[in-house]
């Protein structure tokens, strides 16, 4: 069994329950041993499996944004998942992906259900992904966005957390500043005040809860932020 399954073995938690359950119950029996499962499992706290299945939940309704499945969309989140948790779970969570992608997603429903259990570091942290595995073929489609926009604002993270997270995978002229949630005419000073803050908030170590492998995720965010910082002081001169 691979880290993917582990997750899932290791406690749904609150995932268990509600729809985001109701969903992926129908997947389990194909990816877990039962006697295992049953053993292992809790029901209680927020896990690494209930964030797994989350994000699975989620890149599912995503995919079916556009009303069709491409084989090309299975290879690109596949290839997403080997680079960021290594080719076994990949495997795993491609396979649970197929399942769930044959369920109908009621999309409110499952994002008020994450909204309810699942802290705003960690929502930011599945935006984060859905952007990611959205953008690995180098573009984000119109459907696949307006979705994560429409789970975003259902999932309680605000516009301009959003407008931060898409400025790291689709680029204009003002993405540093979007990134860092201020305007371009912010003086030297609130820039600075600026990337303290964001370098706060998406600090790896909000998500330290979900286990190394979700936590070294989620270094990518932070190390946009100090991207865009740079990309603005060196424009300015800033010392």
């Amino acid at each position: 069994m691979g880290k993917f399954a582990k997750w899932v073995a290791g406690g749904l938690g609150w995932a268990f329950f509600g729809p985001i359950g109701g969903i992926v119950g129908f997947t389990l029996g194909s990816l877990l041993d039962t006697q295992e499962f049953s053993k292992t499992t809790s029901y209680s706290a927020t896990t690494s499996g209930s964030f797994a299945i989350s994000l699975l939940v989620l890149v599912a309704a995503v995919m079916k944004a556009d009303g069709k499945i491409l084989r090309s969309e299975l290879d690109y989140v596949k290839k997403y998942f080997i680079q960021t948790f290594g080719e076994e779970s990949a495997i795993e969570a491609l396979k649970m992906l197929r399942d769930i992608l044959k369920q109908d997603i009621p999309l409110q429903a499952v994002s008020l259900q994450i909204k309810d259990n699942l802290d705003y570091p960690s929502r930011l942290q599945l935006l984060h992904f859905l952007m990611g595995v959205s953008n690995a073929d180098g573009q984000i489609a119109p459907s696949e966005l307006n979705t994560i926009a429409t789970i975003s604002s259902y999932m309680g993270v605000t516009a301009k957390d959003f407008e931060s997270i898409k400025s790291m995978f689709i680029d204009d002229t003002d993405s540093a500043y979007k990134i860092l949630e201020i305007n371009k005419s912010a003086t030297d000073d609130e820039v600075k005040k600026a990337y303290r803050k964001m370098a706060i908030k998406y600090h790896p170590d909000k998500v330290n809860h979900l286990g190394e492998d979700f936590q070294n995720a989620a270094k990518e965010k932070f190390q946009k932020v100090n991207q865009a910082y740079e990309k603005i002081k060196k424009e300015r001169n800033m010392v």
